[in-house]
């Protein structure tokens, strides 16, 4: 840090909390290779917790440490965590030969396996399922989320015995203030005060969101160092998921001058964002227990999903009252031409939308309010800051006069606004205003005091004084909340598009509705003809010599059924899709010949506007081109291009060949006209047909907004001959297949990708004496065998499927392959956690080297 830089608490977000090379001494913890099997760090105190014979556990196989009994079971648990924030649990696991048991947590993280011990408490002691019934079935029955709050931080402090449990809510600038508190009774409250945002950090913001539990047994812990602090390649070992993460040497002593020795504290997310903290405080040392943490982890989701479910529906009951006001606002103007009137008098009615002290409505120049609002005079300047400011959207703040100084005028009446804009050019607005709100903060300490370097270094000293210090605010409102301003997106889409449409830009839409109305009766009558015709063409078009009558009527039906999913692909385009799946849908009716149509250009989607434009004006041109044009002989072709601007423009280019010769003006109907204004008018594109000789051609632009690239890397060139992306993977089609597998979850998950691929049966099995018992039954045409069953292995399964020469493969999470014998080490291993395409790739190998593929 320059020695010129101010020393304050933001400092704190210099520390990599994550990285902190070191573990709290209530547990231990050891590091492995992603296979679980090598030993690569562990905490200085790994050897004396778990009773290790060996001091240096680096490099040592896990299974020769802990026992393999124990090493199945973390792997299996291991297997279960697909996720880090979500770790592997085991309660109460006996290691090795002594019989002690640990609570075990385990997660997968940058391509470590970290397996964190700590001692188990005795048998019924902290079991998560208990405690966590205990405290959601009392929180299930509450309807309201502030008794929620409060009942939340009672039922903690009841159930897990700390001396103090507070529910710490997030203001929008990152202060908290404690909302709820359950304490000793000789304790002074903390409830109602506020702590600045610099006592949470950044970073560990961020890593309550990852983590959302984090416990301090004892302030005063003399951290575990973690050997090697650096791995090979210079890095330090990532915590962010371990439970016994130490914890910043600031936090510590920032607890220690509040008098608080233990600690926890649980994520409140809501949304996806941190809303709070259930923060417990303990003036005694105190480890709580690996279930315990479990289980107040699984109540605080509880506890946020509950409040979220809550805070949804209270928004929900503000915006239908809202929408309510506004249906009675829209039905009275529907029966007014006068809409200025019409606002003026129902200004009483607006001011019942959201929780205010007055309203103003400024439209040409006119101004009317109800209710607490800037004088007349001064109306027009409020309109023309807001102007400046709101971008002709929404706008709000708390704080008016901070921004406005004539607003100082008159902050006794007015310190909020929320201005609606009512027109699309920022002139016209509705006003919503609230009072001055004198309040006096209670900060825990002088939020704005700065500290002096302390004997942490560059990092500082954290404050010692918690004393209540008072900040009275002046000239701010209540703030505006997100379903305030919900509201009031509501209330200006209901203005604006409704009641306000007899402007003159609704007036051009309604001239440009009642031309599209007109177009598409005629283009109704114009289609049913067109079909009618072409299948007359169809069922007209000569005969090939030579060809019987059996095949021509199975190429006429062809043909209809072609021609009816073009019709098909026409009429649901209302949602967008694919530009070279609308033109496979319009050509395919004339694709007998492989080169009768080729496309070619990049994966497009056009949105339901530029897709429903397209699908008529391709239909057209492929319906002339069947009827007049090329596809009217058989010698004839219609080639389709099309490419992407650099500024994300789509060019289309139509060309037919080899058709009979083309006079000048000889199309001139509807037809003509739809390919030539459609994507002008529509779309604002352009649009060109000519009509040379040797066959018509035509070009349209659509416009970049209209068009998304799908993949950039994989251009579509007339793929209509692939098979579909939606069949099913042909691979395993219609195979039984034999799976032994000890675990159900990874069962299942192994069952599912295999049948996903085609297989027709999928018998499981638990053991290997069961996997002999299937095969007694039924004869699968290839095996799955997880080779380390935990009470033994599948290896009389496979001698007998290699007697039977049935193909199989091993499945094991194994970093080596020492459980399988020489004799079978030529049979091909898939690892666990199982993936799709290596389970598959791997069986099929398997298959095709046995002569059964």
């Amino acid at each position: 840090m320059p020695p010129h830089e101010p020393v304050d608490l933001t400092n704190c977000d210099r520390e990599p909390i994550h990285i902190p090379g070191s573990i709290q001494p209530h547990g231990t913890l050891v590091v492995c290779d992603a296979s679980a099997s090598l030993v690569t760090r562990h905490a200085a105190n790994a050897a004396d917790v778990l009773g290790l014979a060996e001091r240096d556990a680096n490099g040592r196989p896990l299974d020769a440490l802990i026992g393999g009994a124990a090493v199945h079971e973390i792997r299996n648990a291991l297997a279960r965590a697909l996720d880090p924030s979500r770790p592997g649990l085991l309660f109460g696991q006996p290691l090795g030969d002594s019989g002690a048991r640990f609570d075990v947590c385990v997660h997968r993280h940058k391509g470590h396996v970290v397996i964190e011990f700590e001692p188990a408490p005795p048998d019924g002691a902290g079991t998560p399922l208990e405690i966590t019934r205990a405290l959601t079935a009392r929180l299930g029955r509450i309807d309201d989320t502030d008794d929620l709050v409060r009942a939340a931080a009672r039922l903690v402090r009841s159930l897990l015995g700390y001396d103090r449990v507070m529910i710490y809510r997030f203001a929008h600038d990152g202060a908290g203030q404690v909302v709820s508190e359950a304490r000793r009774a000789d304790l002074e409250s903390f409830l109602g005060q506020y702590f600045p945002a610099s006592d949470i950090p950044q970073q560990a913001r961020a890593l309550y969101l990852k983590n959302t539990i984090r416990v301090i047994s004892d302030a005063d812990f003399q951290p575990i160092p973690i050997h090697p602090a650096l791995d090979a390649s210079g890095e330090p070992l990532d915590l962010s998921f371990a439970h016994l993460r130490s914890v910043s040497p600031i936090h510590c002593e920032y607890l220690r001058n509040m008098g608080v020795a233990a600690s926890m504290s649980v994520s409140i997310v809501v949304g996806g964002e941190l809303w709070g903290l259930i923060a417990c405080h303990h003036y005694a040392p105190r480890v709580l227990s690996l279930g315990q943490r479990i289980a107040a982890e699984m109540f605080g989701e509880f506890f946020s999903l509950h409040l979220e479910a809550l805070s949804n529906r209270r928004k929900l009951d503000s915006a239908r009252s809202a929408r309510q006001a506004l249906d009675r606002l829209l039905t009275h103007a529907s029966h007014q031409a006068d809409i200025l009137a019409l606002l003026q008098d129902n200004l009483n009615d607006l001011m019942q939308l959201m929780p205010c002290d007055g309203i103003g409505l400024w439209v040409h120049g006119t101004w009317s309010s109800r209710g607490s609002a800037p004088p007349p005079r001064l109306a027009p300047v409020l309109a023309r800051f807001v102007s400046t400011v709101s971008e002709a959207r929404v706008w709000a703040t708390h704080a008016l006069s901070s921004g406005l100084p004539e607003a100082e005028a008159y902050k006794d009446e007015v310190s909020g606004v929320l201005a609606i804009p009512l027109s699309q050019r920022p002139r016209d607005y509705l006003f919503f205003f609230r009072k001055e709100v004198i309040q006096t903060v209670n900060w825990a300490g002088n939020p704005e005091k700065t500290y002096e370097v302390g004997p942490l270094g560059d990092r500082l000293t954290p404050r010692k004084s918690f004393a209540i210090w008072k900040q009275t605010v002046e000239r701010q409102s209540g703030p505006w909340t997100a379903a305030d301003r919900e509201i009031a997106e509501a209330t200006r889409a209901a203005l604006v598009e409704t009641v306000l449409r007899h402007n003159e830009m609704l007036a051009d839409e309604r001239s440009k509705a009642d031309l599209r109305q007109k177009m598409l009766n005629e283009e109704l009558n114009h289609r049913v003809k067109n079909i009618l015709a072409l299948i007359k063409s169809l069922v007209s078009h000569p005969v090939q010599p030579g060809r019987s009558l059996a095949g021509y009527i199975q190429s006429l039906k062809g043909r209809v059924q072609a021609l009816g999913v073009a019709h098909d692909q026409v009429v649901r385009g209302d949602g967008g899709g694919g530009l070279a799946d609308l033109l496979k849908a319009e050509l395919s009716p004339y694709r007998e010949r492989a080169d009768a149509v080729t496309l070619e250009g990049p994966a497009l989607a056009l949105d339901s506007r530029a897709y429903s434009v397209m699908a008529l004006v391709l239909h057209e041109l492929a319906t002339n081109a069947a009827k007049y044009g090329a596809l009217s002989r058989a010698s004839g072709c219609v080639e389709v291009r099309w490419t992407l601007s650099a500024d994300g423009a789509c060019e289309i280019r139509w060309a037919e060949s080899g058709g009979p010769p083309v006079a000048a003006g000889q199309r001139q109907g509807f037809g003509s006209v739809l390919i030539n204004r459609s994507v002008p008018f529509d779309l604002g594109g352009e649009s060109e047909i000519h009509y040379p000789p040797s066959g018509v051609t035509a070009r349209f632009l659509i416009p970049a907004r209209c068009v998304q690239e799908l993949d950039p890397a994989a251009p579509a060139r007339d793929a209509a001959a692939k098979g579909s992306d939606s069949e099913r993977d042909p691979t395993l089609l219609g195979l039984r297949i034999l799976l032994v597998e000890d675990q159900l979850l990874i069962a299942m998950d192994a069952e599912t990708m295999l049948v996903a691929c085609g297989a027709d049966l999928v018998e499981t099995a638990a053991s290997a004496n069961e996997g002999l018992q299937r095969l007694a039954e039924f004869a699968p045409d290839a095996a799955v065998l997880d080779v380390n069953l935990g009470t033994g292995t599948s290896i009389p399964v496979a001698e007998e499927l290699i007697r039977r020469a049935i193909p199989f493969v091993f499945a094991t999470g194994y970093g080596d392959s020492i459980t399988i014998p020489p004799s079978l080490r030529h049979v091909p291993v898939v690892r666990k956690p199982y993936d799709g395409d290596a389970l598959v790739g791997m069986l099929t190998r398997a298959i095709a080297g046995a002569g059964k593929a």
